[in-house]
């Protein structure tokens, strides 16, 4: 069974890992407690939505970002192993894409 909050942790610190980010540093930037982040991230605390926005902010990652990121993680445990189709679009193209991309009519998508 897939629980958010380990999704969640697990996005986090890999975030923070990939900025080359101590806990503690983390921490004093977000006003939490390093003991409470190390909860979070290791899945041990389900973390506020509060808390959320102040790691992220302090990480310098959208919300939107991480939980996009916690959908697909969750997605792709729900689906049977049989059935998962590969996502043909590589996340650093769709995140550059993001800006450049307007809906000019529902269903419809053009450049801006």
């Amino acid at each position: 069974m897939v629980l958010l909050r380990q999704e969640i942790g697990d996005v986090l610190r890999h975030a923070r890992r990939r900025q080359g980010r101590t806990l503690r540093e983390v921490s004093s930037v977000a006003r939490v407690s390093l003991g409470y982040l190390s909860e979070v991230e290791r899945g041990q605390k389900e973390a506020s939505s509060e808390l959320l926005a102040s790691i992220c902010g302090a990480l310098e990652v959208p919300l939107s970002r991480v939980l996009h990121e916690v959908s697909q993680r969750v997605a792709a445990a729900e689906t049977p192993v049989g059935m998962r189709v590969p996502d043909t679009v590589p996340d650093d193209l769709a995140s550059a894409l993001e800006g450049d991309v307007a809906l000019s009519a529902p269903g419809l998508v053009s450049a801006a």
